[in-house]
């Protein structure tokens, strides 16, 4: 597992335009699977095991207002599903 390799081959991809647009793509971004493949073909070696780290590393560098916030808007959107 190589955190490396991701936070490398995401700088990669800032730089390629096409790898960009295809990374970004808000109407579809790539599955895992694809996702990887990318990486690889472009010489970076990412697991999916690289990619929880990264959230794992994004999520425990929120602040606590950001993770209140979140909350929040979660228990909003659950109360509709909640009857009474």
């Amino acid at each position: 597992m190589s955190l490396d390799q991701l936070d490398a081959f995401l700088a990669h991809a800032r730089h390629d335009a096409a790898l960009a647009e295809r990374l970004h793509d808000a109407a579809e971004p790539p599955e895992l699977e694809e996702f990887l493949r990318l990486a690889k073909a472009a010489g970076f070696a990412v697991e999916a095991d690289d990619l929880i780290a990264a959230h794992q590393r994004a999520e425990a560098a929120l602040s606590d207002q950001e993770i209140q916030r979140r909350a929040g808007q979660e228990a909003r959107r659950l109360r509709t599903f909640i009857p009474g």
